[in-house]
């Protein structure tokens, strides 16, 4: 018996349909997003409300989009005068549970089948892992079951998390779901791309990926759906600190879109105000009993507190207890005057690292009402840095590129090129003494002396008895806003990681041993601060202020 093009057994990858069973349902003659008149967001909405619910207790029933989806759609999917859309990046961040994924399946079909299709496009879902990526996939999948119309259009491979547009708007059309092996995804030339819980991701590879992918189209759109990441310098975090750029007019660029619902940082974590700023579905389907649950158990247990403030209050705080608060540090980022600085008196801090870490050496300039102005330096080996990168999830290659990291030739630190900097620092200012980890000192000695400089250097104990008066002055500088560290990537990463270990007495010092990454530069910062306190003169006696009244 012959097999025909289009029989049973003619399908389009394993875990497809026969194609004879698809273009047998009648297309309405006037689609709800057809309708004369309406604008290119609202064909958008129109699609999207046309759309059932699969699960949860409104399955049954279609999409309604809200108030606030609405005003970010409008936003997103507004016309310029030439009837284009400028928007190609779309920002969108609030806490979970709040119908993302559904959202989110909503739009990948909106552009794979529907108003925002073109010919032959390429729409795709990116996550963390192929696991995560493929549940945008199986909500698209229950929705195209349930909608009828648009199934009969449409070719579902299961095994490849694949969908394709058979005929109808967006014919030739591909979804597929991505996860983050970037390497493979240089060939794409994407129309849409969702990017799901991009917050979570562990580097920036499979965003650059798709981003840079995009040029080949004439109005691609970059989307991304995600709470908050932990750190600044995650490229999610990169992304919402320029959206904000761009929505106070700091920067103008009509191709950004942000919509950020976070609690304010100085919020009460208690009160419904700042479950209700990052909840935006809060009371509608994002259940307000289980929000005041998981806030009385973060109330009660201190260690919790992190996570509901990033998972519920979508705040950019880490899910670990931290030493220094991410809103406090964050006052301090007023920067320097560099110039102003040359031949300014000045202590440092220098914490060597071993053969392949990071090594900081922080300086420290006293000012007005004890204020001070830091400056940073920090040094990796050039070798395997972008390894070094993904295995620390820390971007240190991008911030070797923009100054902040000298990167040493070879493998190893060469202690040559700390000693030069050090001898830098003595020649341009006023150094009255560099405070150091006697960790690796002596190879720093002996390149200081191959200079013939007399810098002045002073041991500093890494244990209680010393640390705790340093990390006392730290903690100080930087709640009463003393510090002026102009924002350093890298002393900003030290800070986040940055915990603290007690004695019996409790005294505190830095822990390098229970932090999650590296925190050497507040280590450094640490020491410089207490050692310009040390070297303070004496205070004169009231007795001889009196003789000299």
């Amino acid at each position: 018996m012959e097999t025909r093009k289009g029989d049973d057994m003619a399908t389009r990858g394993i875990g497809a349909k026969a194609l004879s069973e698809r273009g047998k349902i009648a297309i309405r003659p006037t689609m709800p997003w057809d309708v004369p008149g309406m604008s290119r967001a609202e064909r958008v909405i129109a699609f999207l409300e046309d759309l059932p619910i699969t699960a949860g207790t409104l399955a049954g029933t279609t999409m309604k989009i809200r108030t606030w989806q609405r005003k970010f759609l409008m936003a997103v999917y507004a016309e310029d005068a030439g009837g284009g859309r400028p928007i190609r990046t779309a920002v969108l961040s609030m806490a979970r549970k709040n119908g993302k994924t559904q959202l989110a399946a909503g739009l990948a079909l909106c552009h794979l089948m529907g108003p925002e299709s073109e010919q032959r496009g390429e729409v795709y879902s990116a996550a963390l892992t192929r696991d995560q990526a493929a549940k945008l996939f199986q909500e698209m999948r229950a929705i195209l079951t349930a909608h009828s119309e648009l199934d009969d259009r449409a070719n579902v491979i299961q095994f490849n998390k694949q969908i394709e547009v058979l005929t109808g708007e967006g014919e030739g059309s591909i979804y597929a779901a991505l996860s983050s092996d970037a390497g493979s995804k240089m060939g794409l030339s994407p129309s849409f791309v969702v990017y799901d819980e991009l917050g979570s991701a562990p580097n920036r590879d499979l965003f650059d990926a798709l981003d840079t992918a995009t040029g080949a189209r004439k109005n691609p759109l970059m989307m991304c759906i995600s709470t908050q990441a932990a750190a600044d310098h995650h490229v999610f975090s990169e992304l919402i600190d320029y959206g904000e750029r761009v929505n106070s007019g700091d920067i103008i660029d009509p191709s950004f879109h942000l919509t950020l619902y976070a609690a304010p940082p100085d919020a009460d974590p208690w009160s419904r105000e700042a479950w209700a700023a990052a909840n935006p579905a809060l009371a509608d389907f994002r259940s307000l009993e289980d929000v005041e649950r998981q806030a009385s158990q973060a109330r009660l247990v201190p260690s919790k507190e992190s996570a509901f403030r990033n998972l519920m209050l979508n705040q950019r705080v880490s899910a670990a207890s931290r030493f220094i608060h991410k809103a406090e540090w964050d006052r301090c980022n007023a920067a320097p005057e560099l110039a102003a600085l040359a031949g300014r008196e000045c202590y440092a801090g220098l914490d060597l690292s071993g053969s392949r870490d990071l090594t900081a050496f922080v300086l420290a300039f006293p000012g007005e009402g004890r204020s001070f102005d830091i400056v940073c330096q920090f040094f990796m080996p050039e070798a395997n840095i972008v390894d070094r990168s993904n295995e620390d999830r820390v971007p240190y290659d991008l911030w070797a590129r923009q100054g902040h990291i000298t990167l040493i030739p070879g493998s190893t630190i060469d202690p040559g090129f700390v000693a030069q900097a050090v001898m830098q620092a003595a020649q341009t200012y006023s150094l009255q003494t560099v405070a150091y980890d006697r960790w690796r000192i002596e190879d720093l000695k002996r390149e200081l002396g191959l200079f013939g400089g007399n810098v002045p250097l002073e041991p500093f104990g890494q244990g209680f008895k010393d640390m705790s008066p340093a990390v006392d002055m730290l903690e100080r500088s930087v709640a009463e806003k003393l510090l002026r560290h102009g924002g350093n990537p890298v002393l900003n990463m030290c800070a986040s990681n940055a915990v603290i270990t007690r004695d019996p007495a409790g005294s505190r010092k830095l822990d390098k041993s229970k932090a999650t990454g590296r925190i050497d530069g507040l280590v450094a910062l640490a020491m410089a601060l207490q050692v310009s306190g040390r070297h303070e003169p004496d205070a004169m006696p009231s007795c001889l202020l009196e003789l000299m009244d």
